[in-house]
């Protein structure tokens, strides 16, 4: 079954933003190898790969222990602004993003960015955008816990449900690119979408995996919503039982 024009099934898209909607990571991993080396360590492709897609404080404690002498904010602030540098010069979009959010858009499907990323580098990457496709950003800043925890998730679902009661975890999908950032997705119960990049994504009955973003419509992503709603017919569940109070059960 698939929703109609006048009753889509699809209310909202979750994006991630760094790996999934820009290619941030080189810059990512070109700041902590200079942290790294300016503190006398080295920093392999290894130990980058093991911070894609986890908290800015969870990395600035990895860096600590590789021997960074300074404390976690201002490790974040350093990395953080270096990246902004490099994101002011060049946003490296990742391919068929940019399409799929403006069809999206122009369907009238909401769209949030859900990153670990600051405040002021997810508003310099949406700011370079040429419509204001995100009706809000939920950023590393403003959440207590960050991916793998499902925190960042919730809280958008429940700003989402702000302004449409009627919409549950079902009608709202994910995409990331990384283990810990479909690991949080998957926890708080979207519909889920692995697009691996950096790092490779194991396979999960909770997530659907795929390869790219190039040639993805909304008709793709509606059609992932349609398919949870039958499942929940099939097992005789509505999904209604987590629309509400989500945030209760994160912790």
């Amino acid at each position: 079954m698939h929703s109609s024009p006048s009753q889509p099934l699809l209310k909202a898209v979750l994006w991630d933003m760094d790996g999934t909607l820009v290619d941030t990571e080189p810059y990512w991993i070109a700041a902590e190898r200079s942290l790294v080396e300016a503190h006398g360590g080295n920093w392999s492709h290894q130990q980058a790969m093991q911070l894609v897609g986890q908290s800015l404080l969870h990395s600035a404690a990895v860096l600590q222990a590789a021997g960074v002498r300074l404390e976690a904010r201002e490790i974040v602030d350093t990395l953080s602004g270096q990246v902004i540098e490099q994101i002011r010069k060049e946003v490296p979009w990742r391919p068929g993003a940019r399409e799929l959010l403006d069809e999206l858009h122009t369907s009238g499907i909401p769209c949030a960015l859900v990153t670990m990323s600051e405040g002021p580098m997810a508003r310099v990457v949406v700011e370079s955008l040429p419509k204001p496709y995100f009706e809000f950003l939920v950023t590393g800043d403003t959440v207590t816990h960050g991916k793998p925890h499902p925190e960042a998730y919730l809280t958008a679902v429940e700003r989402l449900r702000l302004e449409d009661p009627s919409l549950t975890i079902d009608h709202c999908v994910a995409l990331e690119d990384s283990v810990p950032g479909a690991t949080a997705a998957i926890a708080s119960g979207v519909v889920t979408v692995g697009i691996p990049h950096q790092v490779p994504l194991p396979e999960h009955p909770g997530m659907v995996l795929w390869d790219t973003l190039v040639g993805r419509s909304t008709a793709d992503v509606d059609r992932l919503v349609c398919d949870r709603f039958a499942a929940r017919r099939a097992s005789g569940r509505t999904g209604q039982e987590t629309s509400a109070g989500l945030l209760e059960g994160a912790n």
